[in-house]
């Protein structure tokens, strides 16, 4: 028998000895993410998370009210020197309206939405009875030619159809939830009885004052309102058409308005001056050029402009703080509305989706009305920026409407996870057993690990912050 052969010994690779290791991949690589790519879906995690929208209504709004403050004191010294006042008595008002403003927004934020649908009904009779009482020669007060004041007596007067706007918003949204609840919405008479009905009486209370421009919004809450409860086309369009028909006629039938329409795009005063304000507008926005001539160096609101401080406060920050002032505003106004929508289609409750639906409806069909009159894009309608014109009047009851935002973005699953996740610990544990409880149990260093231990693991995932 012959031997076999003897294999070679294999070499064995010391244990010792590292695995080799791939080069790096160069970024832009087909295998790999870019700068821009990896930047881009770090933005999207981060505007994915359920806090955004809580955060943009907070800060948007925050913004623009500050910013708005700003531009009063601004537009407004002129005038209140013209009228023998105080050159900071607007300013004065106004910041007197904001931390009253700023108090029902903390107080909206904190409600549950059982109270806010207990509020609709109380605050759309008072609405209705203010609004009548407008009418009642000795109480109401026509400022501008307009019939829609209550004077309070002092330098202080209401404007009652600002508040009809947060009452029919939170009187519509708690109506069409609770037929919703019952599977009436299927009908069309359920839809349009009674919220076409009192919307009607609305309207007709405020075009007895003639101020149309606040009729035109109450009209978009009402179709907002309609849209997001689903209604048909066909009945969706015939009340637009309804709507637009008896818009038609109020401006036909009124000279002043038809001067209105046809100043939209004027470059010219034309004869009796009659679309001066809508000219000089223009003329102050493209006196601002990039950055603007600075904070108070506006000409235009030196007796050229009227109610530079109120309705065409937007042209002095243009002719201010240049385009990149108005488009700063006008940006910080899409972030509101964004956050407004995303609150109203995230959500599974339908009284808050038409409410934060209803109430975005009203603040950005506000907005587009006055901007729009200051480009020249749309008649004058005589009404004011959202948070940023001045008029307290005005700004209290949006900002309870911001506050009522604030808290359905609150009211979400996630985001209350997140918020509770975000609290300060020192806050988290006075909130349990008081501060003297805190500085006791702060030496024991095992409770605390447990403690640690137990609010990590009740975290959610990184997305949900």
């Amino acid at each position: 028998m012959t031997a076999r052969p003897a294999k070679p010994p294999t070499p064995r690779r010391a244990r010792s000895q590292p695995a080799p290791m791939r080069p790096p991949r160069r970024l832009g690589s087909p295998g790999g993410a870019s700068a821009p790519q990896r930047l881009y879906a770090r933005a999207k995690r981060a505007w994915d998370r359920p806090l955004t929208a809580y955060y943009l209504i907070l800060g948007g709004s925050a913004l623009i009210t500050v910013l708005g403050l700003v531009m009063v004191f601004s537009a407004s010294q002129i005038q209140a020197l013209q009228s023998g006042l105080a050159s900071t008595y607007y300013f004065r008002k106004q910041l007197v309206a904001a931390v009253l403003g700023t108090g029902l927004l903390l107080a909206a934020s904190r409600m549950p939405v059982r109270l806010h649908r207990t509020l609709a009904y109380p605050l759309l009779i008072v609405s209705v009875f203010l609004m009548c009482l407008v009418q009642v020669p000795g109480i109401g007060q026509e400022v501008n030619g307009n019939q829609n004041w209550i004077h309070l007596g002092g330098p202080f007067q209401l404007q009652p159809s600002e508040f009809a706007k947060l009452a029919l918003v939170l009187w519509g949204a708690d109506l069409l939830a609770r037929k919703g609840d019952k599977k009436l919405l299927t009908q069309w008479k359920h839809l349009l009885v009674p919220l076409v009905p009192v919307t009607l009486l609305l309207l007709a209370l405020i075009m007895l004052g003639g101020d149309m421009g606040t009729a035109l919004i109450i009209a978009a809450v009402l179709f907002g309102l309609l849209w997001l409860v689903g209604a048909p086309t066909r009945l969706f369009t015939g009340v637009l058409v309804a709507a637009l028909t008896a818009a038609a006629l109020l401006v036909t039938s009124s000279a002043n308005r038809m001067s209105r329409l046809r100043c939209i795009g004027a470059t010219d005063p034309g004869p009796d001056d009659q679309c001066w304000q809508a000219v000089h507008g223009i003329y102050a926005l493209a006196s601002g050029g990039w950055f603007g001539s600075g904070l108070g160096a506006s000409m235009e609101k030196w007796g050229q402009l009227p109610e530079p401080h109120t309705d065409f406060i937007f042209a002095v920050t243009g002719e201010e703080l240049g385009l990149a002032g108005t488009l700063s505003v006008l940006a910080l106004f899409a972030a509101l509305g964004y956050a407004g929508i995303r609150v109203a289609g995230r959500t599974e409750e339908p009284f808050v989706r038409y409410a934060a639906g209803g109430v975005t409806t009203w603040i950005i069909a506000q907005a587009v009305i006055n901007v729009g009159a200051v480009l020249g894009l749309l008649p004058i309608a005589g009404v004011p920026l959202p948070l940023f014109s001045y008029g307290g009047s005005a700004l209290l009851p949006t900002m309870f409407a911001v506050g009522l935002l604030i808290a359905f973005a609150r009211s979400d699953p996630a985001a209350r996870a997140a918020l509770a996740v975000r609290q300060p610990a020192l806050w988290q544990r006075t909130s349990r057993g008081g501060l003297a409880g805190v500085l006791r149990k702060g030496s024991a260093p095992g409770r605390k690990r447990e403690k640690t231990m137990r609010r990590r693991a009740g975290r959610p995932p990184s997305g949900e912050r």
